[in-house]
């Protein structure tokens, strides 16, 4: 820990991955939306730190902008985006100097109007995403890197997380900040982080929001499509059912970049592979926010409503549950976790017409991928396999792995070689 560090900081996963490249790099920015505990990962490295947030602080660097560059290494420039001057100032002292772990950027967007270079080649980007379920402390027994070195290694384990603790987890999310809270002050704090975007997010983006009520019910609609590949059109008629008054595109998409810029909106990419053996792929994304607890509190679902299977309002169409959906998407955040660590990304597959559809595909460099089927279930039959099965008849050895996730008790391996893994048991 440095001497800016935080006493009782708990290491991330992400941890590993920042001390490799600062071995070799000379400046990394953590990306990723504001919560996630960037500054806090950033301290533990930090031998000096310049907090433009700050007024006073950020006066000081104007006056003196040499400062962000001269002070003890690793200098750590959080909130840079307050001073986006910052951003060049780092590329420049970086081409003069690329001795590796000299700063670190931390923000939580990048300034609207901002003219900073991309830092290609020298600022390197790492995302940050909330707190996985491994993270939070749950023991896991499968590491999604051993299954995506494609050697089939065995499977086992047992946990005692049932699906009431998978909706605790949902409804509680992955902010550090926000775990030690009460249900009554979670909710207070959560609504308070979505009006925060609205009101101050949007404006510091160059966007002022002249009906937030109809910003707020977009990403309600946004929200209720977590999971599915909706079109931006039927999230827009969510949003307004029964007016003829609907907002224009036009309105709607800058919406979307925004909460992109913000890393609110998380969504799945579409796996598009090079090769012939899959034709006819859908390349729409699979929407989720960046936690599913934020999708949740849009929603003001509670843990007894997502039990009861009851209808969200607003409604989009979806296969199976809202709680199903908030599940996949609890998920999705650890796969990503997990695959960012072994170098891995994560996408999804889906034919045009929906005849096959594969939850997520983790994806390596060498081409092989993992599939991951998502199932808000206990048990698994033959008929929940059937697309990880036809994926294998598509692109045989390239598929290093099949998995299936479920709010089981016990991880193990089917006669016909696919995982299945309680979703508490997956770790990177």
């Amino acid at each position: 820990m440095s001497a800016h560090g935080i006493p009782d900081y708990h290491r991330r996963i992400v941890d590993d991955e920042l001390d490799d490249l600062l071995t070799g790099l000379s400046a990394v920015s953590i990306e990723g939306p504001k919560g996630v505990g960037k500054t806090a990962t950033a301290l533990e490295r930090a031998g000096s730190v310049h907090q433009l947030d700050d007024d006073g602080q950020r006066q000081v660097v104007h006056a003196d902008p040499s400062r962000l560059t001269t002070s003890t290494e690793p200098i750590l420039i959080d909130e840079w985006q307050r001073m986006p001057s910052s951003w060049d100032l780092v590329r420049r002292a970086v081409d003069d100097d690329s001795s590796p772990g000299r700063f670190l950027l931390t923000g939580s967007a990048e300034p609207a109007g901002a003219q900073t270079h991309t830092g290609a080649g020298r600022i390197v980007p790492v995302r940050m995403r909330p707190l996985s379920l491994a993270e939070r402390g749950i023991p896991t027994s499968v590491s999604l890197s051993d299954l995506l070195a494609g050697t089939r290694p065995p499977i086992g384990g047992t946990t005692d997380v049932r699906l009431d603790r998978y909706v605790i987890e949902i409804l509680s999310g992955g902010f550090p900040g926000m775990r030690h809270l009460a249900a009554r002050s979670l909710r207070a704090q959560l609504d308070g982080y979505l009006a925060r975007v609205i009101d101050r997010e949007f404006p510091e983006q160059g966007v002022s929001v002249r009906r937030p009520d109809t910003l707020h019910a977009w990403m309600r609609a946004y929200a209720a499509a977590t999971a599915t590949t909706a079109s931006f059109e039927t999230i827009r008629d969510a949003a307004t059912p029964g007016t003829g008054n609907k907002p224009a595109i036009s309105t709607t998409l800058p919406w979307r970049d925004i909460l992109s810029r913000l890393w609110l909106l998380d969504p799945v990419r579409a796996w598009l592979p090079t090769n012939n053996k899959l034709k006819e792929l859908s390349s729409a994304d699979k929407h989720h926010l960046a936690d599913p607890a934020l999708a949740a509190r849009l929603l003001n679902v509670t843990a007894r409503s997502l039990t009861s299977a009851g209808q969200t309002d607003p409604s989009v169409p979806r296969d199976g549950t809202f709680l199903g959906a908030l599940f996949e998407s609890l998920v999705a955040l650890n796969l990503r976790v997990y695959g960012q660590a072994a170098e891995a990304e994560v996408r999804h597959l889906r034919t045009h017409r929906g005849e096959h559809e594969v939850d997520f595909i983790v994806t390596t460099d060498g081409g092989g991928v993992v599939g991951v089927e998502v199932k808000l279930s206990t048990t698994v039959s033959d008929h929940d396999v059937k697309h990880l099965r036809w994926l294998h008849d598509r692109i045989g050895d390239q598929l290093l792995d099949a998995v299936v996730i479920t709010t089981g008790t016990d991880a193990y391996r089917r006669s016909d070689g696919i995982a299945v893994v309680p979703a508490a048991l997956l770790g990177p």
